[in-house]
Formats: C-alpha cells, structure tokens, sequence
C-alpha cells in the first residue's frame, strides 16, 4: 500500500486497500498499523476531516476493528 502524507499531530500517513477494506496508519511518534474491514466511505471521510486525529480516533480506533502493528 502506498501511504499518502497527511496533515496532523498524530498521524503521518494513511493507505486503503479497497479489496480487503485494510486501512493502513503510520502515527508520528512511530509505529504501522493496519486496521481490518474499514469501509470505503470511513477512509473517505477520513481523508478529508477538518481534524484526521480526532477523525481517526472517534471513527476507527474507538470503532473496535481489529488490527496489528505492521511496522
């Protein structure tokens, strides 16, 4: 996955795999996670909030996927 640069205090870069609804996050203080069975339209949304950290937050970690540390 290619991970595009994004604007926040928390997060670095964010990828999406739309075959396997895998959203892929690099935090600014280190660390890769993959997110699994993240719908298209949360990525969506998450690229264009006004805050992608409180996006993030509200919407994919308190959302319980699952996910791993990949890097």
């Amino acid at each position: 996955m290619n991970r595009i640069p994004v604007t926040s205090s928390h997060l670095a870069s964010v990828a999406y795999d739309q075959a396997t609804n895998t959203l892929e996050v690099e935090f600014e203080q280190g660390g890769v996670y993959q997110y699994y069975g993240v719908p298209a339209a949360v990525h969506a949304a998450l690229m264009v909030a006004s805050s992608v950290g409180t996006y993030f937050a509200a919407n994919v970690k308190k959302a319980g996927y699952s996910y791993k540390r990949v890097g």
